[in-house]
């Protein structure tokens, strides 16, 4: 079995390696290569039980099929298809008439549903993010040089900096995902770190990720609403955010609750996703198709300004520090413009971001889905994000938008 797994891997390496050099033959090469070795371990088990180390995804094989249907998953294979017919819902006319969901009528539905967007995207997304991205889920300003992972943990790092986070303070992961960040904001500064998700599935799979990895005492991922948090008043000694607050259909509300939670004085920090004034054109046709393409494909009510960030923060109870585009340089010749990785390398490690990386994957679902492999409406959700990807490629190098607004503030 071992043998035959090492052989299946070494064709899928050199089916890698060829998709540059023929595009489309390449593609239905792959995709037919994984799909065969799918169907044969499908016969052995329905349900892929994830080991959490860390390791399931750069398994194309395991990965692939663990998409959507793992034993870890909470929405049901036969739920897949209602669930991204429900999301898609909130953003009716998104990608046929430009404008459709920046009407106040639509912006207002996904606000007072907030919940069901946030929680069904994220049922839907979060394997194909760590199968894509891995754990971290967020950008980072990135210098020549510097490796993917080395700039998202440096990203990080800076919040555990500004934030002067240091053992013995216990401190608030806001929208946590599945915990990259905690794990490592909690191995560089020692900090206790508690991390708050509307999602249940991604509390299954981070607290296993804590508990792999030695830091169950240290770290731990809770299902909540970081609108109205369970938390007692003034229990965490710091809290950020990294790109998660954009889902928040009043930030004001949200921030509010981060004051509450914190001590006097304590601070905040974080990464915001904004479209940048100057820059941003709410008349320019071009400019709104790029906007509305990044909030359907990423869950978000609506984008706003970093001065709509600011003034959230303030009115929250916050004084605010610092705050900037931490991409300002983004077409610095000394830069890797953040949105770059989704152009990817083709390497085996890096392809997987690339555009055409992605269109195999597209490929693959496909027909995982055809062959009643994959859950139904798993097509759905690839098509989704891989249209959104393009529209953050084209936002960034328009620098219409940055997905890294950095701020820092005081509770008064």
């Amino acid at each position: 079995m071992a043998l035959r797994n090492e052989r299946l891997e070494r064709a899928l390496d050199r089916v890698s390696a060829e998709v540059s050099k023929r595009p489309v033959e390449s593609s239905l090469a792959a995709a037919a290569v994984v799909t065969f070795a799918v169907v044969l371990k499908m016969r052995r088990a329905k349900k892929i039980q994830m080991a959490r180390d860390s390791n399931d995804f750069n398994d194309t094989i395991q990965g692939s099929l663990s998409m959507l249907s793992n034993s870890d998953s909470v929405l049901q294979r036969d739920e897949v298809k209602d669930c991204i017919d429900g999301y898609e819902g909130l953003f009716a006319g998104a990608r046929k008439a430009t404008g459709a969901i920046t009407t106040e009528e639509s912006i207002a539905k996904r606000q007072s549903e907030y919940q069901k967007m946030i929680n069904s995207f994220y049922n839907l997304v979060t394997d194909f993010y760590e199968w894509g991205w891995g754990p971290s889920f967020h950008f980072a300003p990135r210098v020549v040089g510097e490796g993917f992972m080395e700039s998202i943990k440096r990203a990080e790092y800076h919040l555990c900096s500004r934030l002067g986070m240091k053992p013995g303070m216990r401190v608030l992961d806001v929208g946590c995902g599945v915990g990259g960040p905690m794990r490592h904001m909690c191995q560089f500064s020692g900090a206790s770190i508690d991390g708050i998700t509307i999602n249940q599935y991604q509390v299954n799979v981070g607290n296993k990720y804590n508990e792999r990895k030695g830091l169950a005492d240290l770290c731990k991922l809770i299902q909540g609403d970081f609108q109205k948090q369970p938390f007692e008043d003034a229990t965490f000694d710091a809290a950020y955010a990294i790109e998660a607050t954009c889902h928040s259909p009043d930030k004001v509300q949200c921030f509010s609750e981060v004051a509450r939670v914190l001590k006097p004085g304590c601070c905040f920090a974080g990464y915001e996703w904004v479209v940048l004034p100057g820059k941003f054109d709410p008349e320019d046709k071009d400019h709104v198709r790029i906007k509305e393409g990044i909030e359907v494909g990423n869950g978000l009510p609506t984008l706003v300004y970093p001065e709509d960030v600011v003034a959230a923060l303030e009115a929250a109870g916050f004084e605010v520090l610092d705050h900037y585009d931490a991409n300002r340089e983004v077409h610095s010749p000394h830069q890797v413009p953040w949105y770059a990785t989704l152009g990817g390398s083709m390497t085996l490690s890096g392809f997987r971001m690339t555009r055409f990386g992605r269109a195999c994957t597209h490929a693959l679902v496909f027909t995982l889905e055809t062959l009643r492999v994959a859950p139904r409406g798993s097509t759905q959700v690839s098509a989704l994000l891989n249209a959104t990807a393009i529209d953050l490629v084209d936002g960034g190098r328009r620098q219409i938008f940055t997905p890294s607004y950095f701020f820092v503030a005081r509770k008064k």
